[in-house]
């Protein structure tokens, strides 16, 4: 099976994010040394994203749906477009960025379940828990905001008193910008939309 990518050329991905009982989060590094994320991966024809979810959850950290808890979800999808040097201009479908359904989830088990090698090209090589707003600095430029936009709703909905307060080092214009690198200063940005649920995914 393969990722489905809609008619506007935007691939259909879910976003995982895990947490512990302290309120951190998991971070990965990614195999390839291309920096940190959070865990994700796409949604294949016909799939929903909830089956994805737990698909991706096991092939990228080793985890089973008995190992977590669903906290809380996106209600729309979050859509980016790439930065056009990432674009494979002659691949076919197209794909231009992606859109991503985010999901929260509660580990319920201790560190020793967590698991990198489940498949042969592992997406990890190494990992370490995090506070819940740094992903959003250490995650690669274009996808900044998406990351902002999806840890602001989801605290909203998994913590009482909305999620944690942001850091002294927020600043919205640097996010806006998404200027992180000399790349996006050269106007190399992404463009974020958001997209109701029903429109477009796997199924379609």
């Amino acid at each position: 099976m393969t990722d489905y990518i809609d008619s506007q050329g935007f691939r259909a991905n879910v976003g995982i994010v895990l947490m512990r009982d302290s309120g951190e989060v998991l971070l990965g590094g990614r195999s390839d040394g291309r920096g940190w994320q959070f865990p994700q991966g796409g949604v294949q024809r016909n799939e929903r994203p909830e089956v994805a979810l737990y698909r991706e959850l096991h092939e990228e950290v080793g985890l089973g749906s008995a190992d977590v808890e669903l906290v809380a979800s996106t209600t729309r999808w979050l859509r980016y477009r790439l930065p056009s040097h990432y674009v494979r201009r002659r691949a076919r479908p197209l794909c231009i960025g992606q859109k991503q359904r985010w999901f929260m989830l509660r580990m319920l088990r201790d560190d020793s379940h967590l698991r990198f090698d489940t498949t042969d090209r592992p997406e990890f090589s190494e990992w370490r828990w995090v506070d819940y707003w740094s992903p959003v600095r250490e995650v690669v430029y274009f996808k900044r905001e998406v990351y902002a936009l999806a840890l602001e709703e989801l605290g909203r909905l998994a913590f009482s008193a909305g999620p944690p307060p942001r850091p002294d080092w927020w600043d919205e214009e640097w996010l806006r910008s998404r200027s992180g690198t000399s790349r996006a200063r050269r106007g190399r940005s992404a463009e974020v939309r958001r997209e109701s649920i029903g429109d477009g995914g796997g199924g379609q």
